[in-house]
């Protein structure tokens, strides 16, 4: 029994601890979003308050989109757009139920990663020949996660919603 408690103690500690990453990056995040104005911040201004992007995707008309990851342990991702004039024309937090709605059955994976960022989790299903691809979000003060399932090809088959299993909530929400 002591062991028990030890470990629940030690995994207390250890959540707690991610827990304070995440809110504290969170923080991070909302004064340099709060220091960019649209229009205004250069490319190097968001370098400079995001760092290197994960990817850099081509957007329209010659624009460049910036992807910042909060993957896994936070709950957004970041696309960024500098356009040709080198000045930031959009800021957008992707992981929204809006986003969401847009993936749908035969998009290939290519897209939905410009859409919602790198995801915190890809689990192959040999067996199923089936690929699922996770990202971690808010939804009303919980965690849950998005779950878009490709084929061998890497076109959606289906996504689902549930509450994330690493908040001990458990249960599926759809």
């Amino acid at each position: 029994m002591h062991n028990c408690n030890l470990f629940s103690i030690r995994r207390f500690l250890i959540m707690a601890a991610l827990l304070g990453a995440v809110l504290g990056l969170a923080a991070c995040d909302q004064q340099r979003i709060n220091e960019l104005e649209d229009g205004v911040a250069t490319e190097g201004d968001v370098r400079l308050k995001f760092g290197e992007p994960e990817k850099v995707w081509e957007g329209p008309s010659g624009a460049r989109i910036f992807e910042y990851n909060r993957q896994p342990a936070g709950h957004v991702n970041y696309m960024i757009t500098i356009g040709t004039n080198g000045k930031m024309s959009a800021l957008r937090q992707v992981l929204t139920p809006e986003n969401f709605a847009k993936v749908q059955p035969g998009m290939v994976m290519e897209d939905v990663r410009k859409m919602l960022g790198k995801p915190m989790k890809i689990t192959p299903y040999e067996f199923k020949r089936e690929i699922a691809y996770d990202w971690r979000f808010m939804d009303t003060q919980k965690s849950m996660v998005f779950t878009v399932y490709f084929d061998p090809d890497y076109r959606v088959l289906r996504t689902a919603r549930m509450v994330d299993p690493d908040t001990q909530e458990g249960g599926a929400t759809r």
